[in-house]
């Protein structure tokens, strides 16, 4: 007599996407996308599509006061604050 093979098989590799709508059926929360062929999927309607292969490249970050090389090299001089407390209520 030979013995079964008890090796546990690996649940598939597959993640809910928090959030994503359906094209289809527009049910949200229903969208699996599985890791190892990254093909997305609703699991209530049975739609599903692959992820795109060509990764388009990122889009330049814009510029902004924080970003750009001369906002950087000026130092902008420190300033007080000062707190103002609200003025009491009156008449009742």
């Amino acid at each position: 007599m030979i013995p079964e093979d008890k090796t546990p098989i690996a649940p598939p590799s597959r993640r809910f996407i928090a959030g994503a709508v359906c094209p289809r059926c527009s049910a949200m929360d229903t969208i699996v996308v599985d890791r190892d062929t990254d093909l997305r999927e609703c699991v209530a309607c049975g739609f599903s599509d692959p992820r795109p292969k060509d990764k388009a490249p990122a889009p330049a970050e814009p510029g902004t006061r924080v970003s750009r090389a001369a906002a950087r090299r000026v130092e902008t001089a420190a300033e007080a604050v000062r707190i103002l407390e609200p003025a009491p209520k009156r008449g009742k």
